[in-house]
């Protein structure tokens, strides 16, 4: 590593070394409110002075924000126990630029993001991008870890993220934040400054920010770099190319050809890739409020907000291509096939986008008296709007690369493609040199085959609404209270790839434009009902139902409900419990994504390596497939063909399915938060939860799909047979009736069934002569991650599995601990994964697996430990000095991941110091 020197990294590790042995954190869940207004909570529209509902929330508060020393709130939320594994600007090969929260593993599109208890902004995929919402907009962010399709409608299978951002406020507030990697790499810098007023009447509230974030390379850090002892980034697609003669691969050294070996003759990928992808995000946003009276009020709120990120690939490997035999670079006179070589002379691929978002609400709210009841309402309008256009360089024109290898001569001793030999030159064609060195690829022939690809994508959603609450009745134990609604939303969208992208001329994966949209209207009711209160073993005993109909434009409707309970034996202890129905409906990408390539890995049953035999065998004949039938990449050096699975040379096709349907989930809670009254400030909640979702909308794997057509049943044969396409006159004789093509539409397949625990434990000590003390701990345990691919499918356990770039933990664990004292302040947290492992089949390089014999790799336990340091000062500012992971714990080496030899979950390698700097005027 290159450590590069630099004076806030010295200043920040002097100021936190002398601190350290005392360093305490700050606690995440905030303290429970005194002001009894009536207000909603996250997860019930009924407004009540009682905060504690019937499901476990967790509310992280301004102060706790600030104080984990990040700049995104996709950072903030990733750390939260119950998440799993989502996008970061850690994905760079399949990543976007974009971040969300998976709770429980279940994915992004299941975890529901509200912003001010409404519908945020999504891509096409139904997923919220947490790099929309700037982080200095945000007041507090509460995590609702179950189900609540009846509160809210779609996506909220397992659970809700409710940001609320900040309103009312007066003053004016600057924040500077500057941090940096240890190896002086990964910049990062953030502005931001609020300002508000606020009278009887009104109030406004403005702010900006600007945050840019730098990138680290794979090459930086070792783990990532490639080669020994670890592998990540090793291409078998490299210089000088290598060409297929006589059934055999070469390369040409020195002039001399010889044998390729992939080892030898590869590429190491690693140090041309980004590890950390920079981000530059501007914000804007306001929000307002007007009492037009003295019970109506009019609020708004509105943001701007721009996101460019860039990731960066290794230059393109351009395979599969043929060499004339009357090319200038062709030493043989004969075609050359199978030419594979990697174009570093373009300067890698780089695909950048600019994406920005518009978000607007207004509306108004109030309340009435009707016989001696006070009723709350609220009316409003919500639109949001995403524009994204991506630039991608490095990619190549399959129709210029085909002249480019074609015939070639020099005319006038310059280069020139031609038609045929002697023939007419080709206008602005230079022929390319695939088999040479790097160098030996013309700037001329790159620029004639290389083209820059613009694709652009749009969304609009707007919805309305109308809700209503209040008290219906006095029962002997409280008042009967509801909650009633209805939303209209409307959802549109489009993707619109490059011209040559869409046509199938791109040396990248292709793809069809997308193009739909749909609308719904929904109704809810949602009832409070006191059962007993103030009785011996029956503190309190009440029920909530809630029931939801939803009418869809595509698919038709669905209805879900709700049950949960609360009862208080004593009033220290509290018992709930939750059972709940919800669903998720196709999004636009789901339904109308166009047609896109995918080069799938897969063993062909009717390869005589994999030996067919029986109903596979005969269906194999009838199909016409030859009983010598050799799967193409199959043959190793000695030319003979080997069992097993290997990658295609054509894409096979991905499909969206108009015909979807919504998937279907149940989730139940129950648990206790008990807080002893011998303990003053001590609050523990633990909760078993449960969640099953049914008809999940998943891509049959291609395993699947072969396995149903040559070993299911007759219905199963018929069905998936019909998606597989053989192309009788393939190439060689043995190779006839190759599969050139399969169609992989989405479909209502899978389910899962998840289950586990949450611990939380919250205790703010007295406060004594040497400062206060306050502890919080969240955890989360993972007891079962079922799923099956298909109603019939076995089903598989992923608890305490690693799988590609997908970890289940069985345990994360958050603990915090902070000390104050007058205005000096030291926070100190640990975050906490379990080891998980994975499997390890590596051939030559298994005996790096922790478990060789046993074929498999243990990641060992992960912990974290983040320090912060701040002082408050005399004029009202705030200084903040913080290091995270700073034992520069490592992340442990996986060997299933496909990129970097880390899972993009874990912390990059290496000590992360920041300086944060708040100023309220």
């Amino acid at each position: 590593m290159n450590f590069k020197p630099n004076k806030l990294r010295d200043a920040v590790i002097i100021a936190l070394v002398a601190t350290a042995a005392t360093a305490t954190a700050q606690a995440q869940e905030s303290d429970q409110p005194t002001n009894l207004d009536r207000i909603s909570v996250t997860g019930s529209r009924i407004k009540s002075t009682d905060i504690e509902t019937s499901q476990p929330v967790l509310s992280l508060t301004r102060a706790d924000i600030e104080k984990q020393g990040v700049t995104s709130v996709a950072d903030i939320l990733q750390r939260v126990a119950a998440n799993g594994a989502a996008l970061n600007r850690t994905f760079n090969n399949g990543g976007d630029g974009t971040a969300g929260i998976s709770l429980r593993n279940l994915g992004s599109a299941r975890t529901l993001v509200l912003v001010n208890g409404r519908r945020w902004t999504t891509g096409l995929d139904g997923s919220v991008d947490l790099n929309t919402i700037p982080t200095a907009m945000v007041e507090r962010i509460d995590v609702l870890k179950d189900g609540a399709s009846t509160i809210y409608g779609s996506d909220a299978i397992a659970g809700v993220v409710n940001i609320i951002t900040k309103k009312d406020f007066d003053g004016a507030e600057a924040n500077f934040y500057k941090g940096q990697y240890s190896a002086g790499d990964g910049e990062r810098e953030a502005y931001d400054f609020t300002l508000g007023t606020t009278t009887d009447r009104s109030s406004l509230t403005l702010g900006a920010s600007y945050v840019k974030e730098g990138s680290v390379g794979a090459g930086d850090r070792a783990i990532s770099a490639g080669g020994p002892p670890f592998f990540s980034g090793q291409s078998s697609t490299g210089l000088p190319g290598s060409y297929i003669r006589d059934g055999r691969r070469y390369v040409i050294i020195n002039g001399t050809e010889t044998p390729f070996n992939s080892q030898i003759h590869g590429y190491n990928s690693s140090p041309d890739n980004y590890l950390l992808t920079p981000q530059e995000r501007t914000s804007l946003f306001a929000t307002g409020s007007y009492n037009v009276t003295d019970n109506i009020t009019f609020r708004t709120e509105a943001m701007y907000n721009e996101r460019k990120s860039e990731q960066l690939l290794a230059a393109m490997p351009v395979t599969g291509q043929r060499l004339s035999a009357d090319s200038m670079y062709n030493p043989y006179g004969v075609d050359l096939t199978g030419v594979n070589r990697r174009f570093n002379e373009s300067g890698g691929r780089s695909f950048n986008q600019n994406v920005k978002n518009w978000h607007f609400y207004g509306g108004f709210e109030g309340f009435f008296e009707f016989a001696d009841r006070t009723f709350d309402w609220d009316v409003g309008y919500r639109y949001d709007k995403t524009d994204e256009n991506v630039l991608t360089y490095g990619l190549f024109n399959v129709a210029n690369l085909q002249n480019a290898y074609g015939p070639s001569e020099l005319r006038n001793g310059v280069p020139v493609c031609v038609s045929a030999p002697g023939g007419d030159v080709i206008p602005g064609c230079v022929p390319v040199n695939p088999l040479g060195p790097e160098g030996s690829i013309s700037q001329g022939a790159i620029d004639y085959t290389a083209f820059t690809a613009h694709d652009s994508s749009n969304l609009e959603s707007k919805g309305y609404y109308a809700n209503i609450s209040g008290e219906i009745v006095q029962l002997p134990a409280g008042a009967l209270a509801f909650a009633a609604g209805y939303e209209y939303r409307k959802e549109s969208g489009q993707f619109d790839p490059d011209a040559f992208i869409a046509s199938g001329l791109s040396t990248g994966n292709g793809a069809k434009p997308t193009k739909g949209g749909y609308d719904l209207d929904e109704f809810f009711l949602e009832l409070s009902i006191p059962v007993l209160a103030d009785l011996p073993g029956a503190k309190l005993l009440d029920f909530s139902v809630a029931t939801r109909y939803s009418k869809y434009s595509n698919f038709g409707n669905t209805t879900n409900n709700k049950f949960g309970f609360r009862w208080k034996p004593i009033d220290d202890l509290m018992i709930r419990g939750n059972y709940s129905e919800g669903f998720r409906a196709p999004s636009i990408s789901n339904m109308f994504a166009g047609d896109a390539d995918s080069y799938e890995t897969y063993a062909d049953p009717c390869a005589l390596a994999n030996n067919p035999t029986g109903g596979t065998l005969a269906l194999c004949q009838a199909q016409g497939v030859p009983a010598n039938f050799i799967q193409p990449n199959s043959v190793d050096s000695d030319d003979v063909a080997q069992p097993g699975a290997y990658q295609t040379n054509e894409p096979f096709t991905w499909t969206s399915n108009p015909d979807l349907k919504p998937e279907t989930s149940t989730s139940k809670t129950l648990g206790l938060v008990f807080s002893p009254s011998f303990v003053q400030g001590l609050n523990v909640t633990l909760d078993w939860w449960q969640i099953e979702v049914e008809d999940a909308i998943t891509r049959p794997a291609i395993g699947d799909i072969m396995d149903r057509c040559y070993s299911g049943n007759a219905t199963e044969q018929a069905a998936y047979c019909g998606l597989i396409t053989r192309d009788p006159n393939y190439g060689t004789t043995a190779e006839n009736y190759t599969i050139t093509n399969v169609r992989m539409p989405l479909q209502n397949l899978a389910s899962y069934k998840v289950e586990g625990w949450d611990l939380g434990i919250m205790y703010r000590l007295p406060e004594t002569s040497f400062g206060q003390f306050t502890v919080s701990w969240d955890s989360t345990y993972l007891s079962k991650w079922e799923t099956k691919a298909t109603s019939e499918s076995a089903a598989e356990g992923y608890q305490g599995r690693y799988l590609d770039q997908d970890p289940y933990w069985r345990i994360r664990s958050n603990l915090y601990v902070d000390w104050s004292f007058g205005d000096f302040g030291v926070n100190w947290g640990m975050r906490y994964k379990s080891g998980i492992t994975e499997e390890c089949d590596l051939g030559s390089l298994q005996n790096y697996c922790s478990d060789p014999e046993g074929l498999e790799n243990r990641l060992p336990t992960t912990v974290y430990h983040d320090v912060q340091v701040r002082y408050n000062t005399p004029w009202n500012g705030t200084v903040m000095l913080g290091l995270n992971n700073a034992f520069d714990k490592q992340p442990p080496v996986s060997y299933q991941v496909s990129y970097n030899m880390f899972d993009p979950q874990y912390d990059l390698p290496g000590r992360y110091m920041y300086m944060q700097y708040k100023q309220k005027f």
